[in-house]
């Protein structure tokens, strides 16, 4: 992912409409929000710190993180 941006605060990302998660609990537990910015970038961020910060993926990158999601290759729990 060589054109990550890290930190950026997500309350700089003007007029995105942030979409939560199915998986996201109710009361506040895993909130994951994503925001598809106007250059066809893909913002994520915590939707319990909305002004936190936001990663930044290209459109390929986030492709390529959904075509491994879907593949199964993120599945796995971490062996302790």
């Amino acid at each position: 992912m060589s054109n990550l941006v890290s930190g950026m605060p997500a309350s700089r990302l003007r007029g995105v409409s942030w979409v939560k998660s199915r998986r996201s609990g109710p009361t506040g537990g895993n909130c994951v929000e994503v925001g598809f910015l106007p250059g066809g970038e893909v913002a994520l961020r915590n939707s319990r710190h909305p002004a936190g910060p936001a990663l930044i993926f290209t459109a390929a990158e986030w492709a390529a993180f959904l075509g491994g999601t879907a593949d199964g290759d993120f599945g796995r729990l971490p062996v302790s």
